[in-house]
């Protein structure tokens, strides 16, 4: 069952929320006192997740430009994720992607609702990436027109209680102040995988049973770095996590062979040595690839996945498993977005 504690009546102010996903933002939005009062996104699968959460929230599925906007006055925030792939170092950066257009999209409702205020979460490379100077300056400027004092910020998920090395960029703009950096003390030291998972029931059980079968195998030809979670040493683009530090980004192409892979027996064992170490010192030495890989090796479950992403235990996730993984990997952790959620409130007070 869901903790429904976060699910109450606005504290702050009402927020539209644009391509709002599985509602990563919004739980954390609602969990720091603000009220979700109309959200959409075109995956029917992720609304639907949403709405389980939030069953009493206005939710609508389709194209953002066919849908009617709410008529609502002193709205307090417009917040969402515009889809990333057109600026991912993941895809091609292609500038004439179509996906990149949902920015302007994004910011043509925040001129139409005039909103106190407006957050848009991106990936990195939207922020730092000189391919997209002259978007970032342009979205900057379209802002000041509309009047919001705005601020670029580029967060670690780490940083802010989720046991996820994820870094994402936050465009806020605000009409009475200047927006400002949340601090990053929720938490003085980062959460690892193992601290985070261990929370989870055992793998395989009810609550954590969302197995993902795709086989592991070792790569013909593995490309080494110095550390054994880094380099390729697998077939896909399925890269291990080191349980003793935060995981690695992600990615929304999971539930198939780029499914993170995690050594069972260092859940099981706090400080236990894994194969991959053991593995990567006999590839470092001159050894040849193995045939076969530890039975000890296996991939993240949905469960654990939402787990690294910070959703709260028992979310329902809508869908097939893949689009479940996808829904996951798209998301804005819900207690980075919180830790956001909490500076913005300090500028309503």
């Amino acid at each position: 069952m869901i903790d429904q504690t976060a699910v109450r009546h606005s504290e702050v102010g009402n927020i539209v929320s644009l391509y709002s996903g599985a509602g990563g933002l919004d739980i954390g939005f609602q969990k720091a006192g603000f009220n979700t009062i109309w959200a959409n996104d075109i995956d029917r699968f992720a609304t639907q997740t949403y709405q389980n959460y939030f069953p009493n929230h206005t939710v609508t599925t389709g194209d953002l430009l066919l849908q009617e906007l709410p008529k609502v006055k002193d709205l307090a925030l417009v917040i969402g994720g515009p889809p990333c792939q057109g600026f991912s170092i993941a895809g091609k950066m292609d500038p004439k992607d179509p996906r990149s257009k949902h920015v302007w999209n994004f910011i043509s409702v925040v001129a139409n609702l005039n909103p106190r205020g407006f957050v848009m979460e991106n990936v990195k490379a939207l922020a730092t990436n000189t391919r997209w100077q002259r978007l970032r300056n342009d979205l900057v400027i379209e802002a000041q027109k509309l009047g919001y004092k705005t601020k670029l910020f580029l967060l670690n998920a780490a940083h802010y209680g989720v046991p996820q090395a994820r870094e994402r960029m936050f465009l806020v703009g605000f009409k009475d102040n200047e927006p400002f950096e949340p601090k990053a003390t929720t938490y003085e030291t980062p959460i690892s995988v193992f601290d985070a998972l261990s929370k989870l029931p055992k793998y395989g059980s009810v609550g954590n049973d969302g197995i993902c079968t795709a086989k592991i195998t070792v790569a013909k030809n593995p490309i080494l770095r110095k550390s054994p979670f880094a380099g390729m040493l697998f077939n896909g683009q399925g890269r291990p996590l080191n349980v003793e530090v935060p995981a690695l980004t992600l990615p929304a192409s999971m539930g198939g062979n780029r499914t993170p892979i995690i050594d069972q027996i260092q859940l099981e064992i706090k400080g236990a040595k894994s194969w991959i170490s053991e593995y990567h010192q006999h590839l470092l030495a001159g050894g040849a690839p193995n045939l076969a890989v530890s039975e000890t090796l296996r991939r993240l479950t949905v469960e654990e996945a939402a787990c690294l992403q910070t959703f709260p235990k028992g979310m329902e996730f809508s869908g097939t498993q893949t689009t479940k993984y996808r829904q996951i990997g798209n998301a804005v952790p819900p207690m980075l977005a919180y830790n956001v959620a909490l500076a913005i409130k300090q500028l309503f007070e």
